[in-house]
């Protein structure tokens, strides 16, 4: 699942163990070429790049949507500015896409239903509520994706973390909602309410994707080339939730 690529690291937010500690063996260590000579794993890698791709051009779509609400010109250029980079990064996932034999609508499609009924049930009511959807609930979804990419053939990884940049939205968001609080404290219990509610949306939707698509689901519990065991996954989806609680206090509130 894929909702915005922001980075969206505060400061007192580490490198996930997946980025730091893997030793570059086995597929992470192997080229494009050479990994996907295994169907199961190409298929993975081709569910994974649709995965995000969709979600880029829905994060575009939905920071356009957002700018509507923004209370200034100023913001709503910058929400402009932001869509505009989603919509570059969408356009890399396609051509690569594109450039190893696949149809990029076809990657795609699989994904539609649930990420549009994730941001169905999440739609914000509010400008603070979009910034708080943007920078917590697509962070976890970045997390998710950078778990993965530390397992994935270089040329993949690449890509994946190019996509994952920041797109300026992490500090935009922590400096609107912190001044929003500050000027009315009781905003912030609201906030963390909406928040709470992201994430367990977030995590349930992450987790019907996978299980949804066998390709992928067999690479992250170990079955494919250098996947999670069960155990690492509990393992990686406690540090996505420990990430977001260090991003809630980035933002004021409580997790």
């Amino acid at each position: 699942m894929r909702f915005m690529t922001t980075s969206d690291k505060p400061d007192n937010v580490s490198e996930t163990p997946a980025e730091a500690t893997v030793e570059r063996t086995g597929v992470a260590a192997q080229d494009w070429t050479k990994a996907a000579a295994d169907p199961q794993y190409r298929a993975a890698v081709v569910d994974l790049l649709g995965a995000l791709a969709y979600g880029e051009l829905a994060a575009f779509e939905r920071l356009a949507e957002d700018a509507k609400l923004a209370p200034t010109l100023s913001d709503k250029a910058e929400l402009a500015k932001m869509a505009s980079a989603e919509f570059h990064h969408y356009e890399k996932l396609r051509d690569r896409l594109t450039e190893i034999g696949e149809e990029p609508t076809l990657a795609m499609e699989p994904f539609v239903a649930a990420l549009d009924g994730f941001h169905r049930q999440t739609a914000p009511s509010d400008w603070l509520e979009g910034l708080v959807k943007a920078y917590v609930g697509d962070s976890i979804a970045s997390d998710f994706y950078r778990e993965v990419a530390a397992r994935l053939d270089t040329d993949s990884r690449e890509l994946v973390l190019a996509v994952l940049d920041d797109t300026g939205h992490a500090g935009f968001a922590v400096e609107k909602v912190r001044a929003a609080i500050d000027a009315e404290p009781r905003v912030g219990g609201r906030l963390a309410l909406w928040a709470r509610r992201l994430m367990g949306e977030a995590l349930s939707q992450s987790q019907r994707v996978v299980a949804d698509r066998d390709a992928l689901s067999t690479m992250l519990v170990g079955g494919v080339a250098d996947g999670f065991d069960l155990a690492e996954v509990g393992r990686m989806f406690s540090r996505i939730t420990e990430a977001h609680t260090k991003r809630m206090a980035a933002l004021g509130l409580a997790a």
